[in-house]
């Protein structure tokens, strides 16, 4: 199989070797890191060089309409790897193909970041399970036609890792593969330029190491040390990692935190050039070693500045990038019932190369950040200070008549600045109003399933579960409100799923409907024509698509009261066979339309 290796280190060599030297220029570094591909590549089994061929034959594969993602911890969902192995077909069943761990390798416990400060990107978490539960895991999948992504927490290590650990002892060279120095002077420059992360919780980018007295950056957490990617060794060692992982079957790469993996001095060191010569090199590696095996970057941050980890058609970088801000502004809308900022946000994604994919998602396992574009607010009279605190104040329930329930996380009073935590359900104000809150519940459904790209539901969503508050009674939890959303999936609720009497069944239920529905139907094609249009209501967005002469017409009420929309013909409701609709569709409040025409 040596040849098929070759072959493919031919095709991309020399500009993997130009890339490499343009950031190293070390020879036998760079002749390292090929004998480390080609290492990786023999150590790769047979059964997942063959899925490489087959993805390799039909290389949108994650593009199709029928892939459907679940986020979940393996603690919260199945205990262990094993526990989720056994429950495959309840994700089967969902429509589940996709299936997102959370960060599962060695961390310690009371300093983990959920899992973000790695100790050891080569063993799992002890009380999950193993590597080898983790192939197994991956296999199984396989056979169910399911991948499976893993975080790649590439920025940083815990300072419980092996070289950290070195570094700290005094070892020069393991303290070069982090930004080690002797006193302030040049952290100070640093802090200068380069914004805070946590400002409130983990102020400042670098901490004291009492042990090797001297300073570390950390942008992160102080128990989290960035790592120095301008030393060769890093880059090859955490490389080999990522591969050691591709090769146990994981099919998508999460590559974390990727904007802050290079660091310069009088920079924000954020979205540096380097940090795409990086993630380029990284895909040239896969293509390599696992052609089958998609990077998902983590870009955080406002459409300009998420794009171009795409690549380029020549040099592509990621294949998949969150849609982040389409997350927060569809929690804005919920918020404010006022969709124009949500449809100027699409407008702005519809207009990118098909070819680009996006994750799409309602809720994740982190915060929603009002990460919006407040100059386009402003022509409303929103200021942004004060209409992130309306925001969080009507989603916590503060705000008089909300139903949701939220709770804030990483508050700033000084800057009037909070992010926010909470599940769909509770967002949606079902603790305190299911019967009202269970349409707009299958709305934004509907509307994820909508848009082209990944979507991806967070474990617990597909049966409505509430907010998770026993964390305030956990030591290690309470001071992490993130850990709201992060509750243990409630098997007990699940066996209710079929059940259209119950709660859960009747969020399953119409959250099936959707999943088949978009499944079946090829207007939901990753080809597809897509765009926004005027409703004639600042409550109800309207979505088109078109694709082989089929044109389907997406209306979605965020209103408190019930919207009539005029039409441009008969329309079939997609959702319910052989009802028509002419002249105008009638919408109640947080309720919506797939409706399909025929041109």
């Amino acid at each position: 199989m040596e040849h098929i290796f070759d072959a493919r280190i031919a095709r991309v060599g020399q500009e993997m070797k130009r890339l490499y030297m343009s950031l190293y220029h070390d020879e036998h570094a760079y002749d390292y890191f090929v004998s480390m591909l080609r290492r990786s590549y023999g150590e790769r089994k047979a059964q997942l060089r063959a899925l490489d061929e087959e993805r390799l034959a039909r290389p949108d594969w994650f593009r199709e309409r029928g892939v459907l993602g679940m986020l979940m911890y393996t603690q919260c969902f199945g205990g262990t790897l094993k526990g989720v192995q056994s429950h495959l077909d309840y994700l089967q069943e969902t429509g589940v193909n996709y299936l997102h761990l959370m960060p599962l390798l060695e961390s310690p416990r009371e300093k983990s970041d959920g899992g973000y400060a790695v100790a050891d990107f080569r063993r799992v978490q002890p009380e999950l399970g193993t590597m080898e539960d983790l192939a197994s895991l991956a296999d199984e999948c396989h056979e169910k036609g399911m991948a499976v992504c893993l975080d790649f927490v590439m920025n940083h290590t815990s300072e419980d890792h092996a070289w950290a650990k070195r570094a700290r002892a005094g070892e020069v060279e393991y303290q070069q593969r982090y930004f080690f120095y002797d006193d302030w002077t040049i952290p100070n420059l640093y802090e200068e330029t380069v914004p805070q992360v946590f400002p409130t919780t983990a102020p400042g980018n670098f901490s004291w190491c009492e042990e090797a007295g001297k300073v570390v950056m950390t942008t992160f957490y102080p128990y989290q040390w960035d790592l120095n990617y301008a030393n060769p060794t890093v880059f090859n060692d955490m490389t080999d990692d990522m591969l050691f992982l591709c090769n146990q079957g994981v099919d998508v790469i999460r590559l974390d935190a990727t904007p802050y993996i290079w660091k310069e001095l009088h920079t924000s060191c954020r979205n540096l050039p380097q940090v795409h010569t990086l993630v380029r090199l990284m895909r040239l590696a896969c293509e390599c070693v696992c052609p089958g095996v998609l990077l998902l970057g983590e870009v955080v941050m406002e459409p300009s500045k998420v794009v171009p980890y795409f690549g380029t058609v020549d040099e592509p970088e990621c294949h998949m990038l969150y849609n982040v801000t389409t997350m927060a502004s569809t929690w804005h809308t919920v918020a404010t019932r006022d969709v124009r900022l949500l449809r100027s946000q699409l407008d702005k994604v519809f207009a990118l190369p098909k070819a680009y994919t996006f994750l799409n998602y309602l809720r994740c396992h982190d915060d929603i950040g009002w990460g919006l574009d407040y100059d386009y607010l402003l022509r409303f009279g929103q200021g942004e200070v004060p209409h992130k605190r309306y925001l969080n104040d009507y989603l916590t329930g503060k705000w008089p008549g909300s139903p949701a329930r939220g709770e804030l996380y990483n508050d700033d009073p000084r800057l009037g600045d909070a992010r926010l935590c909470g599940t769909t359900a509770s967002l949606c104000g079902a603790e305190q109003e299911p019967e009202q809150a269970l349409p707009r519940i299958e709305m934004l459904h509907a509307f994820l399933l909508t848009l082209s790209g990944v979507p991806v539901l967070y474990s617990g969503d597909e049966i409505g579960q509430f907010n998770d508050y026993t964390y305030h009674d956990d030591a290690v939890k309470r001071a992490d409100s993130r850990y709201l959303h992060r509750g243990a999936f409630r098997w007990e609720d699940a066996e209710k799923r079929n059940d259209p009497a119950q709660w859960q069944g009747k969020i399953y239920g119409r959250l099936a409907a959707l999943v088949r529905a978009r499944r079946e139907n090829s207007i939901f094609d990753a080809q597809a024509d897509v765009w926004t249009f005027d409703t004639g209501s600042d409550h109800v967005l309207g979505i088109g698509r078109y694709y082989k002469g089929e044109k389907l017409l997406a209306l979605f009420n965020f209103g408190d009261q019930v919207q009539r929309i005029a039409l441009d013909g008969e329309y079939e409701d997609l959702l319910h066979e052989g009802k028509r609709v002419t002249g105008s569709a009638e919408l109640p409040s947080g309720g919506f339309a797939w409706l399909i025409h025929e041109q």
